[in-house]
């Protein structure tokens, strides 16, 4: 990616190094740059699945942008060698986080379609995720954890909807959040991640494979 230096620089910025040193960090481009990735893909999933519905759409284009699919392309290209991290975030493996890695890379594809438009952008994002996107069509339909472990909870009588308690540690720039999920009057899976989201799916996850032993 040819970028400007100092669009390159913020883009590669977390807000733990940006506070450290009073720079600018590189949230806005990542959210520029979530938005600009997700008009490809559904693009690219919308012309290569011409016989699939919204929902199998949807599906796919979650699946191939998700923060553990973005983040694997980051390690890919080494991008974690590159990050400009706080001192705290660097010494608790902030280089290797899911979710650091996945939005610094929307943060540079946000940095490239500024630089350089949409079409060398679009060259860059598919040939990057052009894997992920055939893996996502290749997943079962139902890869909710949380709708999976409903169906089996119903069908053994529980009633009700999976919630969750949602509980965190750490500072704002290196936060981890634990996932307790609930579900007809009983504790069911314990999850973490460094998402709401992330640690809700864990803990789903979690649920869903608790359930099916038991009822082995």
């Amino acid at each position: 990616m040819d970028i400007s230096r100092p669009l390159l620089r913020r883009a590669l910025t977390h807000r733990s190094f940006a506070f450290e040193r009073d720079e600018p960090h590189n949230e806005r481009l990542e959210f520029l740059g979530d938005s600009v990735l997700g008009l490809i893909i559904a693009e690219r999933v919308y012309r290569e699945f011409p016989d699939a519905s919204e929902g199998d759409m949807s599906r796919i284009k979650t699946n191939a942008v998700s923060e553990r699919a973005l983040a694997d392309v980051a390690r890919q290209i080494n991008l974690g060698e590159h990050l400009r991290l706080g001192v705290g975030e660097n010494r608790s493996g902030g280089r290797d986080k899911d979710s650091i890695l996945s939005d610094t890379v929307e943060a540079l594809i946000a940095a490239t379609y500024l630089e350089h438009g949409m079409e060398t952008t679009r060259g860059i994002v598919e040939k990057l995720l052009e894997g992920k996107v055939e893996e996502a069509s290749a997943l079962p339909p139902n890869l909710d954890w949380q709708t999976s472990f409903e169906e089996v909870a119903h069908a053994q009588g529980l009633e009700g909807t999976m919630s969750f308690e949602i509980s965190s540690t750490g500072p704002d720039h290196a936060r981890v959040f634990t996932a307790v999920a609930f579900m007809g009057g009983k504790r069911w899976g314990t999850g973490e991640g460094t998402s709401q989201k992330a640690a809700r799916h864990a803990a789903a996850e979690a649920s869903y494979r608790l359930i099916t032993k038991a009822s082995k």
